[in-house]
């Protein structure tokens, strides 16, 4: 058994992204409710980098903060200007100098790229390699670096303006991405000169410099789809897309049910279970598992959220975040719950507001049921006992308790707990007038007739 082989991963994060329009950094702007930022770091440690860099603008000092956010000892290297991306990757020098078996160079604006995809590249490097380049076959190779192979591996990068008519012919073109021998990589870079027209640091130089000291290069090939960068809005909503379809079919090949695959959104961390029927237009908001058998209905939107084995929610249904739904519970139409725990075969059918509560087993909440749970200070909590029966239309006024089996009459206001197995009632009594609704019609009618005469 070979040791483990140390790797730093560099992850350039400082494109000013002036096509998104946007006050916010390119790489900050979210895929599936994760930033592109996330999205990188998340697959180059799945891929076993043990050291993080991140090389940010000065001008962005946000970015930074979101990657100590995301990966707490991750490093922050600065790259005071832009000139070109070996520039970039040797501003985190010093993370460099610390000595590593393996370098991934990553971009924060290309979040598609699989986990899998890197430990290939740090594959080739373990088989010898010095550089190793990520490539695709593009559909239209226009204006992207051509990869130029022989018998030997790869044995350069020629930028499409620079590109012979025999060179532009090549459909197998460089994706940015890089790993680097670690033994090699910082002489590499350092290597690297900007006698070029935009007086530039190119990391594409690399392949030619390890191939003039008789190192090794080679590619290896991902689906286009995984490489596409981000750049502006419609790109973004190209990559989301991408994330999305391949969420799709992992889920069905997990073995749930979608009706209507199209029109069912995954946030990058949703869990879900075996024998799940998902129906259409449905969204799923960061932090949400939905266990075995479970039914969500059509149209319902669920964030942070725990959904138990063979409960249902909706249609229409909304869990926000805190929301646990035990085995067999159920949540209706309309219904929205929040910060609570509904317990196994409790039930909240319909047009139902559940906030900072919890919910015994086999409960049955009323239509219209809502806990007033905030007095515009603090939020309070409501305790609705085992196999309690709320009547619809009622005010549960927190914080408050209500006892295993009582019953709440409909209608009722509940500012007071109630003892098990008791019923409340908690409205004004009804008082019946005979007549009074004859005599008022009479009356509305003569006034209304006095009036249109006058006219």
């Amino acid at each position: 058994m070979q040791p483990a082989r140390s790797c730093l991963a560099i992850v350039l994060a400082a494109g000013e992204g002036t096509r998104m329009k946007s006050r916010r950094p390119k790489v900050l702007h979210p895929v599936a409710g994760r930033s592109l930022l996330g999205h990188a770091l998340s697959s180059v440690v799945q891929a076993g980098a043990d050291s993080v860099a991140v090389v940010i603008s000065s001008e962005r000092p946000e970015v930074g903060e979101e990657a100590l956010k995301l990966m707490p000892g991750v490093r922050i290297a600065t790259q005071h200007e832009r000139r070109g991306t070996a520039h970039a990757v040797l501003a985190a020098k010093e993370a460099l100098k610390a000595g590593h078996d393996h370098v991934l160079v990553a971009f924060a604006d290309t979040p598609l790229v699989r986990p899998e995809t890197f430990a290939a590249l740090r594959d080739a490097l373990a088989g010898g390699a010095a550089v190793a380049v990520l490539g695709f076959e593009a559909r239209d190779p226009n204006g992207y670096g051509r990869l130029v192979e022989s018998d030997r591996g790869l044995e350069a990068i020629v930028e499409h303006k620079d590109a012979t008519a025999e060179q532009r012919a090549i459909t197998l073109c460089n994706a940015g991405l890089m790993a680097l021998s670690g033994e090699h990589a910082l002489a590499i870079l350092e290597a690297i000169g900007d006698d070029n027209a935009q007086r530039e640091f190119y990391l594409t130089d690399a392949v030619a410099i390890a191939r003039a000291r008789g190192l090794g290069a080679v590619v290896f090939r991902a689906p286009e789809s995984e490489v596409q960068g981000v750049n502006d809005r419609a790109q973004l909503a190209a990559a989301e897309a991408e994330f999305q379809r391949r969420k799709r079919h992992a889920v069905m090949l997990g073995g749930a049910t979608l009706i209507a695959p199209e029109t069912v959104f995954f946030s990058f961390d949703t869990e879900i279970g075996q024998d799940v029927v998902i129906e259409p237009n449905v969204v799923f908001g960061p932090g949400v598992s939905v266990a075995d058998g479970a039914v969500i209905h059509a149209f319902s939107h669920l964030e942070g959220a725990v959904v138990g084995a063979q409960a249902s929610v909706g249609p229409y249904g909304r869990l926000r975040p805190g929301t646990r739904l035990a085995e067999k519970a159920k949540v209706g139409n309309f219904v929205e719950v929040k910060a609570a725990e509904i317990g196994p075969g409790a039930k909240v059918n319909h047009l139902t507001y559940i906030g900072d509560a919890s919910i015994g087993a086999a409960a049955n909440i009323g239509a219209g049921t809502i806990t007033c749970n905030y007095d515009g200070f603090i939020k309070s909590r409501t305790t609705i006992g085992a196999n309690a029966f709320v009547g619809s239309n009622s005010a549960l006024v927190a914080p408050v308790t209500i006892g295993e089996g009582a019953i709440i009459g409909s209608g009722s206001v509940i500012t007071r707990d109630v003892a098990p197995d008791a019923l409340a009632l908690g409205r004004g009594q009804q008082v019946e007038k005979a007549g009074w609704a004859k005599t008022f019609r009479t009356v509305a009618a003569a006034r209304k007739a006095a009036k249109k005469a006058a006219e």
